[in-house]
């Protein structure tokens, strides 16, 4: 089984301008513990596999119909290196501004990928939640088994391999049969250098009956620019709840590509919630694959792109059991020259009768030069199901403006009112009162500046 020798930290990002098939011209893997090759051999291997296939892959093309209406190359690898240690001035400083929710039963701080803060001590017994450097050494069968298994069809190979050769933060998280976890697990994910590369990573396995609920931030400090590429694996036993909130609130110059993949047993329930409120060029790939007879999965998104970013929305309800349920509801709300574009698609296997599935996606454009796409779509090879999908993009009504303004509201106030009011049904099905009250703060600070 091959090794690696120690990485010096001065490795390099590969340029997107390279031949696909170029040699690495000295770029090597960046291995857990900070340059030391101390990960199992299983791991080593997995990475330098992974370095090698992204060499490989080609940067997809506008012709390419998983990015249709969108440019890989807004992803500028070639001007990024992976995140360095930050200094102890800047992690405390990203520590102080590590603002969220007042009660959590486990926090975490991780800055240029590596770990400053890790409070566990309110966890139940028996949860196992570790940094994945931690994880790799002790949990290695829960990773083999777990850790990136889906193959990434929506779009995003080249970027997976990548994160892959490069992961080495985030957290591991397994919640034993039938225990439930009552607050949420939070965590923080800075960017603190400019033109700075982080690969976070969260893999939440619950076992039957178990109960979780975990929070990703990712924002950056003191930088504008920064990439944030970041996977995360949510695997739901019989009968057990996930709830996963991402919030990404990167600078107005950093990018982000954000993958997901959900698995759902017999009677599991899983919420995957994105927001989407930073970044000039964001990515997310949701996949949800329903194998279990009676499970449910509902994707939810919020999205407030302003001035030139672009939100760029790719999902796939795969449904593979009877009985099984799916809700998807994204909603964004755009501002300035920004663009967004959502493309999903339920599938239905032949198997997979009494299917009830729903995708929706809504925008609301708050500027004529706003530009919203949106691509549902339907596959069903069974009988007996309840499949709907539906998209629509609209300006703010002169009506409810001139309800509001009759009123002495000014203008930009009754705008950011209405735009509240429309993210609100999808914040709703979020269900957990901290939760939305932390997101509803966030969009609200957002909304202050678009206005």
């Amino acid at each position: 089984m091959p090794t690696l020798a120690p990485v010096p930290q001065t490795s390099s990002m590969p340029s997107e301008a390279a031949p696909a098939a170029a040699p690495s011209a000295g770029l090597e893997i960046i291995v857990p513990a900070r340059g030391k090759s101390s990960a199992p051999a299983w791991f080593l291997e997995k990475a330098a596999a992974a370095w090698s296939n992204f060499q490989s892959l080609p940067v997809p093309g506008l012709k390419d119909e998983a990015w249709r209406y969108s440019n890989a190359k807004k992803i500028a690898l070639s001007t990024y290196q992976p995140a360095a240690a930050a200094n102890e001035h800047l992690e405390a400083e990203a520590v102080a501004a590590s603002s969220g929710l007042a009660e959590t039963a486990a926090r975490f701080v991780f800055v240029n990928d590596r770990l400053v803060v890790a409070e566990t001590d309110r966890l139940p017994a028996g949860v196992i939640c570790l940094p994945f450097e931690e994880a790799l050494q002790s949990q290695a069968a829960l990773l083999q088994q777990h850790f990136m298994q889906r193959e990434m069809t929506l779009g995003s190979a080249k970027f997976a391999a990548l994160h892959l050769a490069h992961v080495r933060a985030g957290l591991v998280i397994l919640v034993p049969k039938g225990i439930a976890i009552e607050q949420p697990i939070e965590v923080f994910h800075w960017i603190a250098a400019e033109h700075a590369a982080i690969f976070p990573h969260t893999l939440i396995v619950t076992e039957d009956n178990a109960d979780v609920t975990v929070v990703d931030h990712y924002r950056t400090l003191k930088a504008e620019t920064g990439l944030s590429l970041a996977v995360a694996d949510l695997v739901a036993g019989k009968g057990s709840r996930i709830r996963y909130i991402a919030c990404q609130e990167l600078g107005d110059k950093a990018q982000a590509m954000h993958l997901s993949s959900t698995v759902t047993a017999r009677d599991a329930q899983v919420k995957n919630f994105q927001v989407q409120l930073g970044a000039e060029f964001s990515r997310s790939e949701s996949v949800s694959d329903l194998l279990g007879e009676g499970s449910h999965s509902d994707m939810l998104s919020v999205a407030l792109p302003t001035g030139d970013q672009i939100v760029d929305q790719r999902t796939l309800q795969n449904h593979k059991a009877p009985h099984a349920t799916s809700d998807l509801l994204y909603k964004n709300a755009l501002y300035g020259k920004s663009r967004s574009i959502f493309s999903g698609l339920i599938t239905v296997d032949k198997e997979a009768h009494f299917t009830d599935a729903y995708q929706t996606c809504r925008n609301l454009l708050n500027s004529d030069e706003a530009e919203a796409t949106s691509l549902p779509g339907l596959e069903i090879n069974a009988d007996q199901v309840k499949c709907s999908h539906g998209a629509t993009s609209g300006p703010i009504s002169d009506e409810e403006l001139f309800y509001l303004k009759a009123r002495g509201i000014t203008d930009g106030e009754s705008r950011k009112l209405i735009v509240e009011g429309f993210l609100a049904d999808a914040l709703a099905k979020l269900g957990n009162g901290p939760i939305a009250d932390m997101v509803v703060s966030r969009i609200h600070e957002k909304l202050i500046l678009a206005v």
